[in-house]
Formats: structure tokens, sequence, C-alpha cells
């Protein structure tokens, strides 16, 4: 997949300023950024910028005598998985509830392993897809996860990524997972995960957008989503469409700003919300059918 580097120039400089730029960048399909000595790089994938929406959000910007300049360019073609091969992820641990006994839920890599043993391991090696539980989005849909009794349910995972939703489901008791992304390395990067975590006799990963649900059969106990806040809105009729009358939604991808505008389309097609989580400034929310 190929991404846009833009290199924003913050004058003058504060780590509020940048912080809200990154916000409002987000709007724009930015995935992730770096700090420079003078704002910030912002990684966008070429087929989802829009420089419409971020020219808006930046001429509105609030803070008065703060100006924005910004300098697109193709990013680096970089080999990604050569990256992660030598760096990798530190394990993430997330306590189990109650429910599930004691114990910890541990995220990992191949290189990384649990210093101790975990009650439930998951394990990714991530090739050019997002997802390896170390985002704040990630780790809240995990834990959401936890909490929930997925014995027997049907997951629909929109934007898969590294397949870890899917997998996170899988060995909570889910029965079986459907996991889509537009980027051809996440499709296989998932189902790459779905084997190391064997699992993937119950995992299906598929090339497409949210078009691609009317043509999957059936209909789902869980929906989730971690997507930047406009896919989400375009989707969101999609995703409802392909819930079942007990299922549950849960959306994460964007920052709390964005959540009153979710809840209210979520409202509209019939959707409660019945949480809120929020990990720094973003966002996790949780739906039941009305």
């Amino acid at each position: 997949m190929k991404y846009y580097e833009v290199e924003f120039t913050i004058t003058p400089y504060s780590t509020d300023a940048c912080d809200l730029v990154a916000a409002m960048a987000g709007e724009a399909g930015f995935e992730t950024f770096e700090e420079t000595e003078t704002g910030m790089k912002g990684y966008v994938q070429q087929a989802l910028f829009d420089e419409t929406v971020l020219k808006s959000a930046l001429i509105d910007f609030p803070f008065e005598g703060v100006t924005i300049d910004y300098e697109i360019r193709e990013a680096e073609d970089r080999d990604w998985n050569e990256q992660w091969e030598q760096e990798g992820f530190e394990p993430i641990n997330l306590s189990l509830p109650p429910s599930r006994g004691e114990g910890m839920l541990t995220i990992h890599d191949g290189r990384h392993m649990p210093e101790t043993p975990s009650k439930i391991a998951i394990e990714i090696d991530a090739k050019l897809a997002f997802g390896t539980g170390t985002h704040e989005t990630t780790r809240m849909i995990c834990a959401t996860l936890l909490d929930m009794d997925l014995t027997e349910r049907q997951v629909l995972d929109c934007g898969t990524g590294t397949g870890i939703l899917s997998i996170c489901a899988l060995k909570l008791g889910a029965r079986r997972a459907v996991g889509y992304d537009i980027d051809e390395w996440s499709v296989d990067n998932a189902r790459h995960n779905a084997v190391i975590n064997r699992c993937d006799d119950r995992f299906t990963s598929l090339l497409g957008d949210a078009t691609i649900l009317d043509t999957i059969e059936g209909t789902f106990g869980l929906v989730v989503a971690n997507i930047n806040r406009n896919i989400l809105l375009a989707d969101l009729p999609a995703f409802r469409r392909k819930m079942t009358d007990d299922a549950v939604l849960i959306l994460s991808g964007f920052y709390t700003s964005d959540a009153p505008m979710l809840i209210e389309a979520a409202e509209r097609l019939g959707l409660r919300l019945e949480k809120q989580k929020e990990d720094h400034d973003w966002c996790c929310l949780v739906f039941s059918c009305a």
C-alpha cells in the first residue's frame, strides 16, 4: 500500500497545537504521526487521503496567532516487514475480569515472548498491517471483548488489519469470524496470524471495503470496526444490516471529540449506546440494538 508523508510546520510550535493538528488530520485519514523540531510528520494511505477535509479543518484552527503549513510527498517505500522483524513490540498484558478467572491476556510478537505464562496468549506477526495491540484503540476493544460472553457468537471484523480483534474474539469463545480489509497485505497477514494462533479453521479474511458485505451470507452477533471517523460514518448503515437482533457493535479508531456525531448516526439506525471508553484522546463506543 502507498502512503503520503505530510510534514506539518507549526509556528509557534507547542505540544497543545501539535496534538490538535493530529486530531484534525485524523479526520482526513491520517493513521500515525511522529514529532519533528518544528511540528510533526503524518502518514496517510494515498487512497484514503482527503486533502479537502484537512484544509477545511486547518482554516478553522482555534489557536490565535498560530499558523499551520504542510508539505505533501510520497512516503519512502520502506520495508516495514524487515523493520518489524528487527524491532517488534514488547508484550501487552490485559488483566482478565473475574468472570474469566485470574490471569492475563497477553499480546506479543515472536521476538518478545511473555516473561510468565499467560492464560490467553495472542501472537501477532505484523506485516504492513495495523493492529498489534500497542495502540490505545486496539487495547480498548480487546479489553471490551474480555468483558463479554462471546460463546458461539459470529464476528464481523471491519478493517481487520492484522486480524487481532477476530483472533481475540475466537480465543474468547466466538464460533467464527469474518474479516475484511481494503489492503491485500492486511488480508494475507490476518490469515497468517490466524494460522499462528491455531484458529484459521474458524476465520475468513476477505479483500474489499464495506460493499463486500452484500456478498457475505448471514448476520453477526458481534461487529467490530477500528477505522477512522469518516469511514465509520459512511459504513455504519452497512454494519447495521449485518447485525442480528441481539448484536453488539464496537467502534473505535477515532478521537473522543468525534464521539457525539458517531453516537447520533448510530442512534438514527436504531442502535443504543451502552458504554463509552477513553484512553488519552482516543475513544471506544459500544452499542446494542435498541
